[in-house]
């Protein structure tokens, strides 16, 4: 019995599952025999258009059962699927000529990452949009803003969006640039120096321009020059380095929802017959937040893994990080792509609780406001370190004792000296917006920056992700 991988089973859509499925591969490798084909056809060899036509018309007619049996009597998966596509077109043995086994399945797994690395950016600049509408949609709500998880001043909710906001447009723009530029390795051999295909070809010339026409008819823009056996590993770790940073705003945003919903300030959303806890049937658990942050810890787990195979190859290559890879570079996207769904169903049925958030705000805001009444002391002409000192003995005396903060401070000789009373001291109190600085201009701004990726993929930011159990 075969078990199921459980990321691609239960977290991965049907875009990135048909990816690195058995059927996806073989119909990427497909593509790119053909690919070659017509390439070597274009460069002189004797290929007979009506057998590249068979080959395009059988591609999509994949026996599993035919390949496995092939490989039980070759003892080799690539020899396996190619006699397998010859029989199936009932064509012309064509397909594979100068090429070696790495010249497969190196082009083929990178192909694989290119197609799924759009994927998950355009799911990526969806979520930036939802981001930014959400710090939109709560700007005006003014918020208890901790640091260290303790209450330190006020800030905007909106402006709280903001910051991821912020964080992931320069991870979207730094893996932008990752598949702008990333290099095929090409049909170099079994160690890189194209010599089966310069024979086969003939001319320096003809074997640079089968490159480009595979690359061009792929989809890639640069073809890497001089690598080994295999491309270099490193660029797998540069990968999921880069997958990590695209899913830290949302690991971010999902840990302060949690905390948020500890103090019943938000929900992450709780659909009709949904069940938060088989024995506390009160509970609505962030269970989706939980689910991101597991997943984003996942990750981090994979960069661990493929740091260890990147740069570990012998002299012009061999195949010792194949374990490694056909674990961490699929489940790296299918654990991108459960990042991105489970964030955008939050984000779509978040509610929030705007009058548990007005009463902490109330409940904080003499403390919150503790660094004005420091400024308006020292105005007032009492020494800095002295009003420090005195605001602080009052403020965790309210702690402690529970007694009323601004009343406190005002009885203090000191500040009645100076004309700080408690009616002065509560002017600063009410106007709760103030508090909250460039709060409004910060999201404003932000805001504005990230119009260049919702413009640029404006059919990405109606994507909606699909319903997640």
């Amino acid at each position: 019995m075969v078990n199921n991988n459980i990321l691609s089973e239960r977290y991965t859509t049907k875009e990135i599952n048909s990816i690195f499925s058995k059927e996806g591969k073989i119909l990427a490798e497909r593509n790119l025999w053909i690919a070659v084909m017509k390439a070597q056809k274009e460069l002189g060899l004797n290929i007979p258009e009506e057998d590249i036509q068979k080959y395009e018309k059988a591609k999509e007619n994949i026996n599993l059962k035919l390949i496995e049996e092939i490989e039980k009597k070759t003892k080799h998966d690539v020899k396996a699927r190619i006699e397998a596509f010859v029989k199936e077109a009932d064509a012309g043995e064509h397909i594979h000529k100068g090429l070696t086994s790495r010249d497969l399945t190196d082009n083929v797994e990178q192909m694989q990452i290119m197609n799924a690395s759009k994927i998950v950016f355009n799911k990526y600049v969806a979520v930036l949009n939802n981001f930014v509408q959400k710090s939109e949609d709560y700007c005006d709500i003014v918020l208890t803003a901790r640091t260290h998880h303790k209450p330190a001043q006020c800030t905007l909710l909106g402006r709280r969006f903001s910051m991821w906001v912020e964080e992931l447009m320069g991870h979207l723009k730094d893996f932008e640039n990752f598949i702008d530029e990333y290099p095929l390795r090409g049909i170099k051999g079994p160690v890189g120096t194209q010599f089966d295909m310069l024979k086969l070809l003939g001319t320096k010339e003809k074997v640079d321009l089968l490159e480009k026409k595979i690359a061009d008819q792929l989809g890639f823009k640069n073809v890497s020059s001089s690598p080994g056996q295999v491309y270099p590993r490193s660029l797998d770790l540069m990968l999921v380095s880069k997958l990590i940073g695209l899913s830290s705003s949302c690991e971010n945003f999902a840990k302060t929802m949690r905390l948020m919903a500890g103090y019943d300030l938000v929900n992450e959303g709780f659909s009709e017959g949904q069940t938060g806890s088989s024995a506390m049937p009160h509970k609505i658990n962030t269970k989706n937040c939980e689910r991101i942050c597991g997943l984003s810890s996942l990750l981090k787990m994979y960069s661990d893994g493929i740091s260890r195979v990147s740069g570990d190859q012998w002299e012009e290559g061999d195949v010792s990080c194949s374990v490694v890879r056909r674990v961490v570079i699929p489940d790296s996207f299918y654990t991108s792509d459960g990042v991105c769904e489970t964030t955008l169903n939050v984000l779509t049925n978040m509610g929030v609780y705007k009058n548990t958030i007005n009463e902490e705000v109330s409940r904080y805001l003499p403390f919150l406001a503790t660094t004005e009444i420091l400024m308006l002391a020292i105005e007032a002409g009492i020494g800095r370190e002295k009003a420090h000192e005195i605001i602080k003995k009052y403020s965790i005396k309210a702690i402690n004792e529970k007694s009323d903060f601004i009343k406190e401070l005002a009885k203090d000789e000191t500040f009645k000296q100076v004309g700080l009373n408690e009616e002065k001291i509560n002017e600063l109190l009410n106007d709760k917006v103030h508090f909250t600085g460039n709060a409004s201009e910060q999201i404003l701004q932000v805001e504005q920056k990230a119009q260049y990726f919702l413009e640029k993929y404006k059919t990405a930011t109606s994507y909606k992700g699909k319903e997640i159990v």
